[in-house]
């Protein structure tokens, strides 16, 4: 049983985001819908800034230890999401870390499809770690949705380029197989009301373009996942893409990768997102909050 504010959630949810016939303008205005009216507490730092041409920002509490860094990509389905739309949510995952947080506003499909987001994202990784100086071992990347799937990506990239991996991941309901996979995309279909197989289906049309939705770099769940960093999974049993976590996590951890898969029962797509008016969602930052300190300890 959900709270009534989940419940409220889920049929704003249902309302704004499964109409209209041009998607891509349905998620832009549907996510800059929801996230409007959520304002940053007052002790809440931001700085906004440039990495070689990528838009990014900083967000800090008064919690926070400076050397530690979470690194956020945020979702949107490679076509939608931004800085602001996300900052609420990086907010409370930096509180939460005792950790400043970096957003970056990415470049978005189907202006610029794969591979311009995860060109961004690797972009900015390196200027943590070459520019700023902070060492790896003090990076967490994390990711939501489509967010959670160039996060991974960006691992594979950064893997294949013989960068140093950062110290752990959080992957908030990945979309890990853009083919489509998982038995989840028909059997949740009836009880999700932020994610349909269509709307997968044109997105990732728009990402890959003419490249091989089976490429690792565009689905990281055909990659190797050979010597990736501890991977903390959280997703809901009421979303399509609930088995492109489980079967992430059951790859990863048959190669050894150390994973931990947080399943939230009744709980929606990115559930953890909703934070400033639901409390299952406050309670899921709190589950990836304890995954963090453990990997910033």
């Amino acid at each position: 049983m959900v709270s009534k504010q989940m419940a409220r959630m889920m049929k704003a949810i249902g309302k704004t985001f499964q109409s209209g016939e041009d998607l891509v303008e349905v998620w832009r205005k549907g996510l800059n819908t929801i996230t409007a009216a959520l304002v940053l507490p007052e002790d809440v730092k931001t700085e906004s800034f440039d990495i070689k041409g990528v838009p990014a920002k900083w967000i800090s509490t008064p919690e926070t230890i400076q050397e530690r860094v979470l690194y956020f990509l945020h979702g949107g389905g490679h076509v939608s999401g931004s800085i602001k739309t996300h900052q609420d949510f990086a907010a409370r995952l930096s509180r939460v870390a005792k950790a400043r947080l970096i957003l970056i506003d990415y470049r978005l499909a189907p202006e610029h499809p794969f591979p311009a987001g995860l060109e961004d994202a690797v972009k900015a990784y390196k200027w943590l770690v070459d520019d700023e100086k902070i060492a790896p071992k003090n990076i967490i990347i994390v990711g939501d949705s489509a967010g959670g799937n160039l996060a991974l990506t960006t691992l594979l990239k950064l893997k294949e380029l013989n960068v140093e991996l950062p110290a752990a991941a959080v992957l908030i309901s990945p979309w890990t197989d853009m083919v489509g996979m998982g038995e989840s995309m028909i059997t949740k279909v009836d009880v999700d009301p932020f994610i349909s197989p269509i709307a997968c289906e044109y997105f990732s049309q728009m990402y890959a373009r003419d490249r091989d939705v089976r490429n690792p770099l565009i689905s990281p769940l055909y990659g190797d996942l050979q010597g990736l960093p501890p991977l903390f999974i959280q997703v809901g049993t009421a979303e399509v893409l609930l088995d492109d976590s489980i079967r992430l996590a059951k790859r990863a951890k048959a190669i050894g990768v150390e994973v931990e898969l947080d399943v939230w029962e009744d709980m929606i797509h990115d559930f953890a997102m909703f934070a400033a008016v639901v409390p299952e969602s406050q309670q899921g930052i709190e589950s990836i909050g304890k995954f963090l300190l453990k990997h910033f300890s």
